[in-house]
C-alpha cells in the first residue's frame, strides 16, 4: 500500500468501526474452527498489527505469527504487539515449514494486485497443518471497485462462486462463506460510488465522528448476531471464508 496508508491503518484500526467488526469475525470463526490444537496461529498479511493484538488477546494458549512484505509494516506491528513473533516475507513465498500452523488468517491480501492469488493459496496449504484452518476476509462485488480499491492497490474483488473455485482449485475444502457489513452497503455505494468516485479520492481509512462511529459498530453488531444465529446476506461489502486443508 501507500506509505500513508499504513500509518492510517495504524491509527484508527483499533478504534474504527470496521476494523473491530472484521476482527470480531475472524475471532469468532476461528473459535468454531480452530485447527489443530497447539499448533501456532499466522496472520497471512498483518500489517500494522490491528489483528494480530485480537489473537493474541484471544488465544493465549497459542503462539501467533504475523508476516508482511513490507519492513515499515512490520516495524509498527512488532511495537503494537511485542507478543507475536514477526517476519518480513510474501505471501506467495512463505518464510515457513510446511505443516507448521493449525489455523492461518488473511485479511484482504489476495485481492492485492502484487500478491499472485494461486501460488498465495499454494503456500496456505503447505505451511498448514492437516485438518488447519484458513480464514479469508476479501472485497466483495467488483461493481463495488472504486476510489478506494486504487489507493489500496486492489486488482481484484471476489464474488462466492469465485471464491468458492479459487479455494477448491487449491486444494481447499470451504466449510462456511458470508458476506457481511450488508446494512451499511447502501451508505458504502453513495460513498464509493456518487462522493468519492473521482481519482483525487482517498480510502475509506479513517475514524468518523464519535456518534457515527458507534452507531455503525452497533448495525455490524447487529449484523454479527444475526449470522450467528443463521442469516446469511446476497451481498455486502465483504466476503468471508472459512475453509480446511483436508487432512
Amino acid at each position: 500500500m501507500e506509505p500513508q496508508e499504513y500509518e492510517l491503518m495504524d491509527r484508527v484500526e483499533g478504534a474504527m468501526w470496521w476494523y473491530r467488526a472484521l476482527h470480531a469475525r475472524v475471532i469468532s470463526a476461528l473459535s468454531r474452527c480452530p485447527g489443530p490444537s497447539g499448533r501456532p496461529l499466522l496472520d497471512a498479511g498483518c500489517g500494522t498489527g490491528g489483528l494480530l493484538a485480537r489473537l493474541v488477546a484471544a488465544f493465549p494458549e497459542r503462539e501467533v505469527f504475523g508476516v508482511d512484505v513490507t519492513p515499515e509494516a512490520v516495524r509498527r506491528a512488532q511495537r503494537k504487539v511485542p507478543k507475536a513473533r514477526l517476519v518480513i516475507g510474501s505471501v506467495s513465498a512463505l518464510p515457513f515449514q510446511q505443516g507448521s500452523f493449525g489455523a492461518i488468517a488473511s485479511c484482504d491480501v489476495l485481492c492485492h494486485r502484487l500478491v499472485d492469488e494461486a501460488a498465495a493459496l499454494a503456500e496456505f496449504r503447505r505451511v498448514l497443518a492437516p485438518g488447519g484452518t484458513l480464514v479469508l476476509n476479501l472485497p466483495a462485488h467488483e461493481w463495488l471497485r472504486s476510489a478506494h480499491d486504487e489507493r489500496v492497490h486492489n486488482a481484484r474483488r471476489y464474488s462466492g462462486a469465485r471464491l468458492r473455485s479459487v479455494l477448491g482449485r487449491a486444494g481447499f475444502a470451504v466449510r462456511e462463506m458470508w458476506h457481511w457489513n450488508t446494512l451499511l452497503l447502501p451508505l458504502m455505494v453513495l460513498q464509493r460510488k456518487v462522493l468519492a468516485r473521482g481519482s483525487w479520492a482517498r480510502s475509506d481509512v479513517a475514524l468518523m465522528p464519535p456518534l457515527v462511529e458507534a452507531m455503525f459498530r452497533a448495525v455490524t453488531g447487529v449484523e454479527g448476531m444475526l449470522v450467528r444465529v443463521g442469516v446469511r446476506f446476497p451481498a455486502g461489502g465483504s466476503l468471508l471464508a472459512v475453509a480446511e486443508r483436508p487432512a
